[in-house]
């Protein structure tokens, strides 16, 4: 058993180093070429599986690892206004609304003329009497 142990180790340690040996140096992530050459040496094992985990780059067809992606710049504040309410009110109540709103304003503004009219004349006559 510690033989076909090894002779796994071994055969992983020499396909790792061959992948590293080939590989573009685009497509080989974190350290060096030499460096991972040297891990996979001196840790066949160990070096063997963080190669194939994290030192090489995987085309499209390869195994799909997530990676971390860069942090963006948050977009730009937006301006978010609350929606504008909705009127379940028909357009004829609206319409009867406003016409009793517009009927409001006129009677106020003839108490207020009444008032200031009133005034003038009340305030003579009391002054006479």
């Amino acid at each position: 058993m510690p033989f076909l142990f090894s002779l796994l180790v071994i055969a992983l340690m020499i396909g790792a180093l061959i992948d590293i040996i080939t590989r573009d140096n685009v497509l080989v992530k974190h350290l060096p070429k030499m460096v991972w050459i040297i891990i996979v040496i001196l840790l066949p094992l160990v070096g063997s599986l963080l190669w194939f985990a994290i030192g090489r780059e995987y085309g499209e067809a390869g195994i799909p690892i997530p990676r971390m992606r860069r942090s963006e710049r948050p977009p730009a504040r937006t301006d978010v206004r609350p929606a504008p309410p909705t009127d379940t009110r028909t357009t004829e109540q609206q319409i009867a609304d406003l016409d009793r709103e517009i009927e409001e304003w006129r009677l106020r503004q003839e108490i207020e003329k009444r008032r200031h009219d009133g005034e003038a004349p009340t305030g003579s006559a009391e002054a006479g009497a």
